[in-house]
C-alpha cells in the first residue's frame, strides 16, 4: 500500500505540474515535412516553454538541458528547423518597459502543415478512423464561429481563430475561444481590432489572454471603436504625443 501511496503522489505532483498541448497535426505530418525525432522534440519543447514557463526564447543550454543531447545537435536541429522556414526568431519590443527581446516564432511550422492538410496529402481523420478532408468539418468547431476569411493586420487573408492558434502554437482551449466570442458579440470589438491587439501583444513578448483584454479595455476606454483609430492610439503611446 505503501509504494502504491508513493506512486499516486507522484502522479499526482505530475499531473499538477501543467500539461502542454501539443496540435495533433504535427505528430502526423512531421515525417512529411522531413523531421527526425530530435527535431519534433525540440518544436514540442518550444511549445512547452511557451505555454507553461512563458519563456518564449529559451537558450540553447535550456533546450540541451530538456532534451539531453549536445549543444551541437540541439544547435544543429534548429538551424534546420530555421533554414527550413518553419521557426523564425523575432525582435520584440515592449513599449512600457522600453526592452527589446527576442521570441521563437512558429507560424511557419503551423503555415506548411495547414498546406499539406489543405492539399489532401495527409487527410485529417475522424475518430473512428476514417478519412475525411478539410472540407468536410463541419463549421464552428469546438464552439468557434463559422470562419470568416478577411485581409488582417498581419498581412493577407485570414482567419482570426487560425491566427491565434498560430500565435500562440497550439489549438485554443474552450475557455480561450469563448473569451475571443465575448469580445466580438458581448463587447462588439471589430475582429481587426482584436487581431491588432494580439499583434501588439506579440510585439510586446507578452502573448497572454489577459494582456490583450487590457489592450482592449484601454482602447475601449479612450473611445477608440476601429483599426485606424487604434493606430494612431498606438503610434500616439509610443511618441509619447
Amino acid at each position: 500500500m505503501d509504494e502504491r501511496g508513493s506512486i499516486a503522489r507522484g502522479l499526482a505532483e505530475a499531473y499538477m505540474d501543467g500539461a502542454v498541448s501539443i496540435p495533433y497535426a504535427l505528430l502526423r505530418t512531421y515525417r512529411a515535412l522531413k523531421l527526425n525525432d530530435t527535431e519534433v522534440m525540440l518544436l514540442i519543447h518550444l511549445l512547452a516553454f511557451r505555454q507553461l514557463e512563458q519563456n518564449e526564447f529559451p537558450t540553447i543550454e535550456q533546450l540541451q538541458e530538456r532534451l539531453g543531447a549536445s549543444a551541437t545537435t540541439v544547435g544543429h536541429a534548429m538551424q534546420k528547423l530555421v533554414k527550413q522556414g518553419l521557426v523564425g526568431i523575432d525582435e520584440v519590443f515592449d513599449p512600457v518597459s522600453g526592452v527589446q527581446s527576442d521570441r521563437y516564432n512558429l507560424t511557419g511550422l503551423f503555415q506548411k502543415i495547414g498546406a499539406l492538410l489543405a492539399a489532401g496529402e495527409l487527410p485529417l481523420r475522424t475518430g473512428g478512423g476514417e478519412p475525411v478532408s478539410v472540407a468536410d468539418l463541419p463549421e464552428g468547431r469546438g464552439g468557434m464561429r463559422s470562419p470568416t476569411t478577411k485581409t488582417s493586420v498581419f498581412g493577407g487573408a485570414t482567419n482570426l481563430y487560425a491566427v491565434f492558434e498560430q500565435e500562440f502554437g497550439r489549438p485554443l482551449s474552450p475557455m480561450e475561444i469563448e473569451t475571443i466570442n465575448g469580445w466580438l458579440d458581448k463587447d462588439g470589438y471589430p475582429e481587426d481590432l482584436v487581431l491588432f491587439a494580439l499583434k501588439e501583444s506579440v510585439f510586446a513578448g507578452k502573448l497572454h489572454f489577459r494582456y490583450i483584454d487590457r489592450i482592449l479595455l484601454e482602447w475601449k476606454r479612450n473611445r477608440v471603436s476601429n483599426l485606424e483609430e487604434a493606430r494612431m492610439q498606438v503610434q500616439k503611446f509610443r511618441t509619447g504625443k
